[in-house]
């Protein structure tokens, strides 16, 4: 039996929309389960860090992507690799530094908020897609690079943009090991 070569791109459209449909579900459950958007902001990260220590071994066999040298390259690799394998789309990246070690994931378009309008001015704090941050922190503290990841800017705040900070916290001179002799 041959499969049509563009069965698997369907499949994988039809997995990101479900994805995205029960994203959906999951912060309205979530909203409902707790009082503060605080509460609601702080599980989702923590349920996105879960899921990154997991992810980064799939993207890891899955791109063969070779060894970043700099934040700048693993900063690119998140946008022009991560996120389109896994979400379709590629945020620019621009670095908001002199010490080059704080970066803005800058998204046209956030497919998780595909069918979501606008937030409810009651949950005005609620960070929708606060579970990318977790992502993103969870994965590159299991390659031993310690971040802070918090969103900027949200189109669903009423900003121009989604953005996505990333601050790594450790300076490059700090990674290196020295060999046992």
């Amino acid at each position: 039996m041959s499969r049509s070569p563009g069965r698997k791109q369907e499949n994988h459209k039809i997995s990101r929309e479900l994805f995205v449909l029960t994203y959906g579900a999951l912060v309205a459950q979530l909203c409902k389960d707790y009082e503060k958007d605080e509460d609601v902001n702080a599980c989702l990260d923590r349920m996105g860090y879960s899921i990154g220590i997991r992810l980064i071994d799939d993207f890891l066999a899955r791109s063969a992507v070779k060894k970043c040298r700099s934040y700048s390259e693993t900063a690119d690799m998140i946008a022009q690799v991560a996120f389109k394998m896994y979400l379709g789309v590629t945020p620019s990246v621009s670095c908001s530094s002199a010490t080059g070690n704080e970066f803005s994931l800058i998204l046209d378009k956030n497919p998780l908020v595909d069918f979501v309008e606008e937030l409810p001015a009651e949950r005005a704090s609620l960070c929708y897609c606060n579970l990318l941050c977790g992502v993103i922190r969870g994965a590159l503290e299991m390659v031993h690079l310690a971040a802070e990841v918090s969103f900027l800017q949200d189109r669903l705040k009423g900003d121009a943009v989604t953005e996505i900070g990333i601050t790594f916290l450790r300076k490059p001179e700090d990674r290196k090991h020295r060999r046992n002799k």
